[in-house]
Protein backbone atom coordinates (compact mmCIF):
# COMPACT_ATOMS: atom_id res chain seq x y z
CA UNK A 1 0.00 0.00 0.00
CA UNK A 2 2.75 2.49 1.01
CA UNK A 3 6.40 1.80 0.19
CA UNK A 4 9.35 3.87 1.36
CA UNK A 5 12.39 3.30 -0.84
CA UNK A 6 15.68 4.88 0.21
CA UNK A 7 13.76 7.91 1.49
CA UNK A 8 16.05 10.77 2.53
CA UNK A 9 15.33 14.32 3.59
CA UNK A 10 18.13 16.86 4.08
CA UNK A 11 17.43 20.38 5.30
CA UNK A 12 19.91 23.09 4.35
CA UNK A 13 23.15 22.59 2.47
CA UNK A 14 26.87 22.26 2.99
CA UNK A 15 28.18 22.42 6.52
CA UNK A 16 24.81 23.59 7.82
CA UNK A 17 22.81 20.70 6.36
CA UNK A 18 20.82 18.39 8.63
CA UNK A 19 19.74 14.91 7.59
CA UNK A 20 16.29 14.49 9.13
CA UNK A 21 15.43 11.20 7.39
CA UNK A 22 18.31 8.96 6.39
CA UNK A 23 17.82 6.28 3.69
CA UNK A 24 14.63 4.78 5.15
CA UNK A 25 13.13 1.62 3.67
CA UNK A 26 9.97 -0.16 4.79
CA UNK A 27 6.46 -1.03 3.60
CA UNK A 28 3.02 -0.50 5.16
CA UNK A 29 0.51 -3.15 4.12
CA UNK A 30 -3.11 -2.34 3.30
CA UNK A 31 -5.22 -2.08 6.46
CA UNK A 32 -2.23 -1.89 8.83
CA UNK A 33 -1.81 0.69 11.56
CA UNK A 34 1.91 1.45 11.80
CA UNK A 35 3.24 3.62 14.61
CA UNK A 36 6.37 5.72 14.10
CA UNK A 37 8.20 5.93 17.40
CA UNK A 38 11.30 7.66 18.68
CA UNK A 39 12.60 10.70 20.57
CA UNK A 40 12.01 14.27 19.40
CA UNK A 41 14.00 15.09 16.28
CA UNK A 42 14.36 11.46 15.13
CA UNK A 43 12.56 12.10 11.80
CA UNK A 44 9.14 10.53 12.35
CA UNK A 45 7.06 13.67 11.71
CA UNK A 46 9.26 14.62 8.76
CA UNK A 47 8.58 11.20 7.21
CA UNK A 48 4.85 11.69 7.70
CA UNK A 49 4.98 15.08 5.96
CA UNK A 50 7.00 13.64 3.11
CA UNK A 51 4.20 11.12 2.56
CA UNK A 52 1.61 13.74 1.60
CA UNK A 53 4.19 16.14 0.08
CA UNK A 54 3.96 18.79 2.75
CA UNK A 55 7.73 18.43 2.47
CA UNK A 56 9.72 17.54 -0.64
CA UNK A 57 11.97 14.49 -0.88
CA UNK A 58 15.72 14.95 -1.21
CA UNK A 59 16.29 11.39 -2.41
CA UNK A 60 14.35 8.15 -2.78
CA UNK A 61 10.74 7.32 -3.61
CA UNK A 62 7.43 6.95 -1.83
CA UNK A 63 4.99 4.65 -3.62
CA UNK A 64 1.26 4.70 -2.80
CA UNK A 65 -0.94 2.09 -4.48
CA UNK A 66 1.84 1.34 -6.97
CA UNK A 67 2.14 5.00 -7.95
CA UNK A 68 5.01 7.34 -7.22
CA UNK A 69 3.63 10.26 -5.20
CA UNK A 70 5.69 12.66 -7.34
CA UNK A 71 3.48 11.65 -10.28
CA UNK A 72 0.29 12.59 -8.39
CA UNK A 73 -1.06 16.12 -8.23
CA UNK A 74 -0.05 17.49 -4.84
CA UNK A 75 -3.53 18.78 -3.95
CA UNK A 76 -5.26 15.59 -5.07
CA UNK A 77 -2.73 13.53 -3.11
CA UNK A 78 -3.50 15.42 0.09
CA UNK A 79 -7.22 15.25 -0.49
CA UNK A 80 -6.94 11.47 -0.84
CA UNK A 81 -5.32 11.14 2.60
CA UNK A 82 -6.81 11.96 5.96
CA UNK A 83 -4.54 14.09 8.14
CA UNK A 84 -4.84 14.62 11.90
CA UNK A 85 -2.50 16.53 14.19
CA UNK A 86 -2.02 16.96 17.93
CA UNK A 87 -3.44 20.48 18.01
CA UNK A 88 -6.59 19.21 16.23
CA UNK A 89 -6.70 22.43 14.15
CA UNK A 90 -10.47 22.87 14.14
CA UNK A 91 -11.71 26.15 12.67
CA UNK A 92 -13.22 28.07 15.62
CA UNK A 93 -15.61 30.03 13.39
CA UNK A 94 -17.14 26.89 11.87
CA UNK A 95 -19.62 24.51 13.46
CA UNK A 96 -18.73 20.87 14.02
CA UNK A 97 -20.67 20.11 10.86
CA UNK A 98 -18.69 22.72 8.95
CA UNK A 99 -15.37 21.41 10.22
CA UNK A 100 -16.06 17.82 9.24
CA UNK A 101 -17.51 18.88 5.87
CA UNK A 102 -14.40 20.76 4.68
CA UNK A 103 -12.80 18.10 2.47
CA UNK A 104 -16.08 16.65 1.11
CA UNK A 105 -17.04 20.18 0.03
CA UNK A 106 -13.67 20.64 -1.68
CA UNK A 107 -14.42 17.38 -3.50
CA UNK A 108 -17.81 18.87 -4.50
CA UNK A 109 -19.98 16.33 -2.73
CA UNK A 110 -23.67 17.28 -2.67
CA UNK A 111 -24.94 18.56 0.67
CA UNK A 112 -27.23 15.59 1.38
CA UNK A 113 -24.29 13.22 1.00
CA UNK A 114 -22.16 15.41 3.26
CA UNK A 115 -24.85 15.57 5.92
CA UNK A 116 -25.25 11.79 5.90
CA UNK A 117 -21.50 11.34 6.20
CA UNK A 118 -21.18 13.83 9.07
CA UNK A 119 -23.98 12.14 11.00
CA UNK A 120 -22.51 8.70 10.27
CA UNK A 121 -19.10 9.72 11.64
CA UNK A 122 -20.49 11.45 14.73
CA UNK A 123 -22.53 8.34 15.53
CA UNK A 124 -19.54 6.09 14.93
CA UNK A 125 -17.48 8.16 17.38
CA UNK A 126 -20.32 8.07 19.92
CA UNK A 127 -21.25 11.75 19.60
CA UNK A 128 -25.00 12.29 19.15
CA UNK A 129 -25.41 14.18 15.82
CA UNK A 130 -28.39 16.26 16.95
CA UNK A 131 -26.44 17.36 20.02
CA UNK A 132 -23.07 18.11 18.44
CA UNK A 133 -23.67 18.94 14.77
CA UNK A 134 -24.35 22.65 15.26
CA UNK A 135 -22.00 23.33 18.17
CA UNK A 136 -18.70 25.20 17.86
CA UNK A 137 -15.31 23.79 18.92
CA UNK A 138 -15.12 26.07 21.97
CA UNK A 139 -18.23 24.33 23.35
CA UNK A 140 -16.53 20.92 23.35
CA UNK A 141 -14.11 19.27 25.77
CA UNK A 142 -10.59 18.43 24.62
CA UNK A 143 -11.52 14.78 24.12
CA UNK A 144 -14.60 15.70 22.11
CA UNK A 145 -12.56 18.08 19.95
CA UNK A 146 -10.11 15.28 19.28
CA UNK A 147 -12.96 13.03 18.17
CA UNK A 148 -14.05 15.74 15.74
CA UNK A 149 -10.48 15.89 14.45
CA UNK A 150 -10.66 12.14 13.78
CA UNK A 151 -14.07 12.56 12.11
CA UNK A 152 -12.68 15.28 9.83
CA UNK A 153 -9.75 13.01 9.01
CA UNK A 154 -12.20 10.28 7.96
CA UNK A 155 -14.74 12.56 6.27
CA UNK A 156 -13.94 11.85 2.62
CA UNK A 157 -13.46 8.14 3.38
CA UNK A 158 -9.75 8.13 2.50
CA UNK A 159 -7.85 4.86 2.18
CA UNK A 160 -4.89 6.31 4.10
CA UNK A 161 -4.76 8.26 7.36
CA UNK A 162 -1.70 10.21 8.50
CA UNK A 163 -1.83 11.02 12.21
CA UNK A 164 0.78 13.14 13.98
CA UNK A 165 0.49 12.59 17.75
CA UNK A 166 -3.28 13.01 17.41
CA UNK A 167 -4.01 12.23 21.08
CA UNK A 168 -0.92 13.82 22.61
CA UNK A 169 -2.66 16.88 24.07
CA UNK A 170 -5.40 14.94 25.88
CA UNK A 171 -5.31 14.15 29.59
CA UNK A 172 -4.42 10.50 30.43
CA UNK A 173 -7.95 9.32 31.27
CA UNK A 174 -9.56 10.75 28.13
CA UNK A 175 -6.56 9.64 26.10
CA UNK A 176 -7.12 5.98 26.99
CA UNK A 177 -10.82 6.36 26.16
CA UNK A 178 -10.23 7.87 22.73
CA UNK A 179 -7.49 5.32 21.95
CA UNK A 180 -9.97 2.54 22.69
CA UNK A 181 -12.64 4.28 20.62
CA UNK A 182 -10.29 4.76 17.69
CA UNK A 183 -9.20 1.11 17.78
CA UNK A 184 -12.87 0.07 17.78
CA UNK A 185 -13.50 2.22 14.69
CA UNK A 186 -10.33 0.96 13.00
CA UNK A 187 -11.46 -2.60 13.64
CA UNK A 188 -14.46 -1.88 11.42
CA UNK A 189 -12.91 0.40 8.79
CA UNK A 190 -9.45 -1.22 8.36
CA UNK A 191 -7.82 1.97 7.09
CA UNK A 192 -4.11 2.09 6.29
CA UNK A 193 -2.71 4.35 9.00
CA UNK A 194 0.67 5.88 9.82
CA UNK A 195 0.55 7.12 13.39
CA UNK A 196 3.34 9.25 14.91
CA UNK A 197 3.86 9.07 18.67
CA UNK A 198 6.64 9.53 21.20
CA UNK A 199 4.77 7.40 23.76
CA UNK A 200 5.95 3.78 23.86
CA UNK A 201 2.80 2.51 25.56
CA UNK A 202 0.63 4.18 22.91
CA UNK A 203 2.77 2.74 20.12
CA UNK A 204 2.44 -0.76 21.59
CA UNK A 205 -1.30 -0.44 22.12
CA UNK A 206 -2.17 1.12 18.77
CA UNK A 207 0.25 -0.42 16.31
CA UNK A 208 0.08 -3.57 14.23
CA UNK A 209 3.73 -2.75 13.64
CA UNK A 210 6.16 -0.24 15.13
CA UNK A 211 8.94 1.61 13.32
CA UNK A 212 11.53 2.88 15.81
CA UNK A 213 13.81 5.71 14.67
CA UNK A 214 17.07 7.19 15.90
CA UNK A 215 18.63 10.29 14.36
CA UNK A 216 16.69 9.88 11.12
CA UNK A 217 17.46 6.18 10.69
CA UNK A 218 14.99 3.31 10.95
CA UNK A 219 16.46 0.99 13.59
CA UNK A 220 13.79 -1.71 13.89
CA UNK A 221 10.48 -2.36 12.15
CA UNK A 222 8.41 -5.22 13.51
CA UNK A 223 5.35 -6.23 15.51
CA UNK A 224 5.13 -4.83 19.05
CA UNK A 225 5.52 -8.33 20.47
CA UNK A 226 8.72 -9.01 18.52
CA UNK A 227 10.22 -5.65 19.44
CA UNK A 228 9.52 -6.29 23.12
CA UNK A 229 10.75 -9.87 23.17
CA UNK A 230 13.57 -9.58 20.63
CA UNK A 231 14.93 -6.00 20.50
CA UNK A 232 17.42 -5.62 17.67
CA UNK A 233 20.15 -3.89 19.67
CA UNK A 234 20.95 -2.17 22.94
CA UNK A 235 19.32 1.09 21.82
CA UNK A 236 15.98 -0.66 21.23
CA UNK A 237 16.30 -2.66 24.47
CA UNK A 238 16.93 0.54 26.44
CA UNK A 239 14.13 2.35 24.61
CA UNK A 240 11.46 -0.27 25.40
CA UNK A 241 12.68 -0.61 28.99
CA UNK A 242 13.57 -3.37 31.42
CA UNK A 243 9.88 -3.97 32.16
CA UNK A 244 9.18 -5.13 28.62
CA UNK A 245 7.96 -8.48 29.96
CA UNK A 246 5.07 -6.65 31.61
CA UNK A 247 4.47 -4.67 28.43
CA UNK A 248 4.10 -7.97 26.53
CA UNK A 249 1.33 -8.89 28.96
CA UNK A 250 -0.47 -5.74 27.85
CA UNK A 251 -0.51 -7.06 24.27
CA UNK A 252 -1.96 -10.48 24.98
CA UNK A 253 -5.67 -10.99 25.60
CA UNK A 254 -7.44 -13.37 27.95
CA UNK A 255 -8.88 -15.19 24.92
CA UNK A 256 -5.33 -16.06 23.82
CA UNK A 257 -4.63 -18.22 26.87
CA UNK A 258 -7.95 -19.04 28.56
CA UNK A 259 -9.12 -22.65 28.90
CA UNK A 260 -12.47 -22.85 27.09
CA UNK A 261 -13.64 -26.13 28.60
CA UNK A 262 -12.10 -26.12 32.08
CA UNK A 263 -12.06 -29.29 34.16
CA UNK A 264 -12.98 -27.49 37.38
CA UNK A 265 -16.64 -26.65 36.66
CA UNK A 266 -19.14 -27.61 39.38
CA UNK A 267 -22.87 -27.25 38.91
CA UNK A 268 -24.63 -25.12 41.53
CA UNK A 269 -26.98 -28.03 42.37
CA UNK A 270 -24.08 -30.27 43.49
CA UNK A 271 -23.95 -31.27 47.17
CA UNK A 272 -21.04 -29.91 49.19
CA UNK A 273 -19.71 -33.39 49.95
CA UNK A 274 -19.79 -34.34 46.27
CA UNK A 275 -18.10 -31.08 45.32
CA UNK A 276 -15.35 -31.72 47.87
CA UNK A 277 -14.80 -35.24 46.54
CA UNK A 278 -14.71 -33.83 42.98
CA UNK A 279 -11.92 -31.39 43.86
CA UNK A 280 -9.97 -34.01 45.82
CA UNK A 281 -10.26 -36.70 43.14
CA UNK A 282 -9.09 -34.32 40.42
CA UNK A 283 -6.49 -32.71 42.71
CA UNK A 284 -7.90 -29.26 42.04
CA UNK A 285 -7.35 -26.29 44.34
CA UNK A 286 -10.21 -24.29 42.83
CA UNK A 287 -13.68 -25.06 41.53
CA UNK A 288 -15.87 -22.73 39.47
CA UNK A 289 -19.55 -22.90 40.39
CA UNK A 290 -21.95 -22.42 37.46
CA UNK A 291 -25.72 -22.30 37.09
CA UNK A 292 -27.30 -22.36 33.65
CA UNK A 293 -23.95 -21.43 32.04
CA UNK A 294 -23.50 -18.42 34.30
CA UNK A 295 -20.68 -18.38 36.88
CA UNK A 296 -21.86 -18.04 40.49
CA UNK A 297 -18.43 -17.93 42.13
CA UNK A 298 -15.62 -20.21 43.19
CA UNK A 299 -14.87 -22.76 45.91
CA UNK A 300 -11.83 -24.39 47.49
CA UNK A 301 -11.66 -27.55 49.57
CA UNK A 302 -11.50 -25.40 52.70
CA UNK A 303 -14.89 -23.88 51.82
CA UNK A 304 -16.47 -27.32 51.58
CA UNK A 305 -15.13 -29.13 54.63
CA UNK A 306 -17.62 -29.79 57.45
CA UNK A 307 -20.59 -28.18 55.72
CA UNK A 308 -23.69 -29.43 53.96
CA UNK A 309 -24.87 -25.98 52.89
CA UNK A 310 -25.83 -25.62 49.21
CA UNK A 311 -22.63 -24.73 47.34
CA UNK A 312 -24.47 -21.89 45.61
CA UNK A 313 -24.70 -20.19 49.00
CA UNK A 314 -21.10 -20.71 50.08
CA UNK A 315 -19.41 -19.97 46.75
CA UNK A 316 -17.28 -16.83 46.90
CA UNK A 317 -17.99 -14.26 44.21
CA UNK A 318 -15.15 -13.55 41.79
CA UNK A 319 -13.63 -10.10 42.46
CA UNK A 320 -13.98 -9.37 38.73
CA UNK A 321 -15.39 -11.25 35.76
CA UNK A 322 -12.87 -11.19 32.92
CA UNK A 323 -13.84 -10.63 29.29
CA UNK A 324 -11.99 -12.38 26.44
CA UNK A 325 -10.54 -9.01 25.40
CA UNK A 326 -9.08 -7.96 28.75
CA UNK A 327 -5.30 -7.86 28.50
CA UNK A 328 -3.18 -10.21 30.58
CA UNK A 329 -1.50 -7.38 32.45
CA UNK A 330 -4.86 -6.27 33.86
CA UNK A 331 -5.90 -9.87 34.53
CA UNK A 332 -2.72 -10.58 36.48
CA UNK A 333 -3.17 -7.33 38.40
CA UNK A 334 -6.58 -8.56 39.61
CA UNK A 335 -5.08 -11.91 40.60
CA UNK A 336 -2.34 -10.27 42.65
CA UNK A 337 -4.62 -7.67 44.22
CA UNK A 338 -7.15 -10.25 45.42
CA UNK A 339 -4.74 -13.17 45.92
CA UNK A 340 -6.63 -15.50 43.57
CA UNK A 341 -4.86 -17.71 41.04
CA UNK A 342 -7.83 -18.50 38.77
CA UNK A 343 -10.43 -16.13 37.29
CA UNK A 344 -13.56 -16.72 35.27
CA UNK A 345 -13.90 -15.46 31.69
CA UNK A 346 -17.40 -14.57 30.46
CA UNK A 347 -18.85 -13.65 27.08
CA UNK A 348 -20.94 -10.56 26.28
CA UNK A 349 -24.01 -12.25 27.81
CA UNK A 350 -22.08 -13.04 31.02
CA UNK A 351 -22.17 -16.73 30.18
CA UNK A 352 -19.21 -18.92 31.04
CA UNK A 353 -16.54 -18.69 28.33
CA UNK A 354 -13.64 -20.30 30.20
CA UNK A 355 -11.13 -19.81 32.97
CA UNK A 356 -7.70 -18.26 33.11
CA UNK A 357 -5.05 -19.04 35.69
CA UNK A 358 -1.79 -17.48 36.76
CA UNK A 359 -0.12 -20.62 35.45
CA UNK A 360 -1.76 -20.09 32.02
CA UNK A 361 -0.31 -16.57 31.89
CA UNK A 362 3.15 -17.75 32.92
CA UNK A 363 3.15 -20.47 30.25
CA UNK A 364 2.08 -17.93 27.62
CA UNK A 365 4.97 -15.61 28.44
CA UNK A 366 7.44 -18.51 28.42
CA UNK A 367 6.23 -19.50 24.94
CA UNK A 368 6.65 -15.95 23.66
CA UNK A 369 10.20 -15.67 24.93
CA UNK A 370 11.10 -19.13 23.66
CA UNK A 371 9.97 -18.08 20.19
CA UNK A 372 6.97 -20.42 19.99
CA UNK A 373 4.25 -17.88 20.76
CA UNK A 374 2.06 -16.21 18.15
CA UNK A 375 2.18 -12.61 17.04
CA UNK A 376 -0.21 -10.02 18.39
CA UNK A 377 -2.24 -9.86 15.17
Amino acid sequence: MIQYENVTKIFGSGDKSVTAVDNVNFEVEKGELVTLLGPSGCGKTTLLRLTNRLLSLTQGKIIVDDQNIMDINRVKLRQSMGYAIQEVGLFPNKTIYGNIAIVPRLLKWDEDRIRDRVDELLTMLQLEPDTFRDRYPVELSGGQQQRIGVARCLAADPKILLMDEPFGAIDPINRVEIQDEFLRVQGKLKKTIIFVTHDLQEAIKMGDKIAIFQEGQLIQYDTPETILTNPKNEYIADFVGTDRGLKVLGLRKAKDVMVENPANLIQASTKASDALKFLQDKKLEHGTVVEKEKPIGYLTSANLEETEAPIKEIAEAYPKLITPYDNLKDVMSVMLMYDIRVLCVVDEDNNMAGTISLEDIQKSIMKIYSGTGEDKH
